[in-house]
């Protein structure tokens, strides 16, 4: 039977430069050297008020390469990081990548025993992280682990302005049985020779959240991140050197590849301001000027709710992307009404390295008429994205079902799971879990994920359609609908909304809105109002322990 997707109608929609053959670096080590003999004074990071240029921060991250194979790491051993936005995790990836380690990003959020699981699983030989993590805790979680070598540091190093809304601690004690990341990379130490990264090595082991059972590892590798990266950069009108607000985490694989990997492609300004604040990140739009970020939509909402904040904020940027969370088509014409730009939708998870289908820069994202779903954008040239049914046949287009991903960025498999890897990556096609549909132009739609559908009564109800709804409601924020336990329909919809500042709304008023918006088997009969619905760091709304709480 001839596939209906093999055609890829979405070349169609994709101009002559964004449909061209790319030739990315083989590592973003290969960029970064490349981009230090373009501008090698050019800012690399800035860090509030800490500047380091290219050629600066290729010597640090050199040293601790040079640190970390004296200590006797070895090529593929892995090297787990666990550091916020700042200079020190920058030179710490540079410098693991340099001495052929993979690197394991870790979520500063994550507690001793989540630590611990990530250090055993993956065998990590070496830990990086904050000096007050390690006094914390994670020395007692280390010590039961693998890791032989760690080095700390304080992230208060490398600036002057200790802004209390995000730099809200003070100095431990310099641990003693630790190496001084800071210490090690000003040693002016080379880099060992013959490691250098390879295409197909493994760059990155990313633990996924778990969010349906223990946390795998994808084994992201140097080519998947830098042809996505090379992907973005040549596809998005952005001049060489520009600047790019690292609003996502870098531990995440969206901050990692479209923020620090393009930026090194593009020898551009990494933006750097330790975790995400809308007070902070407004200051640094105005510092700063960049051209670029990208972040989940509730970064965007916190942005447009924060006192002060104005269109002149954002007058710099070139493109603003949004991924990691769906976008409600009311957040973008709201988003755009009051402050210019126009919020770019993509889609991509960590086992396709971040992006597989973005909204061009020139295009604006199409509603689905029927659902009022915003499309998520178009697949890349040489990425084949297919709607799949329970048996995995191809259903046609306009038909919902589960969205599988074929191309270079959708990595190997799962660090050590075989059987997982096998499930998951059926011939090396990644299965994704979400459900979505594709029209005959090649726009993709995500309605929601498998696990997340609501069955009421028998009626499938998907949550991402009722927080549409509510996002078009003027007081509402944010919002999340799950599904919970009701003795007669079997579930029940729910939702759980936070309030824009100064706005008011009743539940039942909420619940109402829905109802005269949504057929009476989807609307929310109960709602529930909270200061803040619970996130990940990366800013997506946790649905799971919003359903956990019944």
């Amino acid at each position: 039977m001839t596939s209906l997707y093999a055609a890829r109608p979405w070349l169609g929609q994709l101009t002559e430069a964004q449909r061209a053959p790319v030739s990315p670096p083989a590592s973003v080590v290969h960029a970064f050297r490349a981009a230090v003999l373009r501008a090698p004074d050019r800012t690399a990071l800035a860090y509030f008020d800490g500047r380091l240029s290219y050629r600066e921060t290729d010597a640090l991250s050199d040293s601790v390469a040079g640190h970390l194979a004296a200590r006797g790491l070895q090529p593929g051993d892995r090297v787990a990081i666990m550091l916020q936005n700042t200079p020190h995790f920058v030179i710490a990836l540079l410098g693991a990548w340099k001495a052929g380690a993979t690197v394991v990003p870790l979520n500063p959020m994550y507690k001793s025993a989540e630590v611990g699981h990530v250090l055993g699983d993956c065998e990590a030989a070496a830990l990086i992280c904050s000096d007050r993590a390690w006094e914390a805790y994670l020395r007692d979680t280390a010590a039961a682990s693998p890791v032989r070598i760690a080095l700390t540091a304080c992230e208060l190093d490398l600036q002057s302005r200790d802004d209390a809304r995000v730099l809200a601690f003070e100095r431990v004690p310099r641990p003693a049985d630790t190496d001084d990341l800071l210490a090690v990379a000003r040693r002016g130490l080379p880099a060992p020779g013959g490691r250098e990264p390879a295409p197909d090595a493994t760059a990155l082991i990313s633990y996924t959240s778990g969010t349906s059972g223990t946390p795998k590892g994808a084994m992201n590798t140097h080519r998947g991140i830098t042809y996505n990266a090379e992907r973005q950069r040549t596809g998005h009108p952005i001049p060489e050197g520009a600047g790019y607000f690292a609003l996502a985490p870098l531990f995440h694989i969206t901050g990692m590849v479209c923020q620090l990997a393009v930026c090194a492609a593009n020898a551009g300004t990494l933006i750097l301001a330790y975790r995400f604040h809308p007070g902070v990140g407004g200051d640094a739009f105005v510092e700063h000027r960049p051209a670029y970020t990208v972040g989940p939509s509730t970064a965007f909402m916190a942005l447009a709710a924060a006192p002060g904040v104005t269109r002149e904020h954002f007058a710099s940027f070139r493109v603003i992307s949004s991924g990691g969370a769906p976008v409600p088509p009311a957040l973008v014409a709201k988003f755009r009404d009051a402050f210019g730009p126009y919020l770019r939708n993509g889609y991509g998870l960590t086992e396709c390295t971040a992006p597989c289908a973005s909204v061009p820069p020139e295009r604006e994202a199409p509603v689905d008429p029927v659902s009022g779903t915003l499309s998520v954008g178009l697949p890349g040239p040489e990425t084949v994205v297919r709607i799949v049914d329970e048996e995995g046949a191809e259903v046609p287009f306009g038909r919902q079902g589960e969205i599988v991903v074929r191309g270079p960025q959708v990595v190997p498999g799962y660090w050590r799971r075989p059987e997982a890897t096998a499930e998951t990556f059926p011939d090396g096609e990644l299965r994704t879990g979400d459900i979505g549909f594709m029209d005959p132009d090649g726009w993709l739609y995500v309605v929601d994920r498998k696990k997340d559908m609501i069955n009421a009564s028998g009626f499938k109800v998907w949550p991402r359609e009722v927080e549409d709804v509510l996002y078009g409601h003027p007081a509402v924020r944010e919002a999340a609908v799950v599904g919970v336990p009701d003795p007669y329909r079997g579930e029940d919809v729910k939702a759980y909304v936070s309030l824009r500042p100064g706005a008011e709304a009743t539940p039942e008023e909420l619940s109402a809105y829905c109802a005269e918006r949504l057929a009476a088997y989807k609307y929310p009969r109960q709602v529930e109002v909270l200061a803040e619905l619970p996130k990940t760091a990366s800013g997506k709304i946790l649905r799971r322990e919003l359903r956990s709480r019944h």
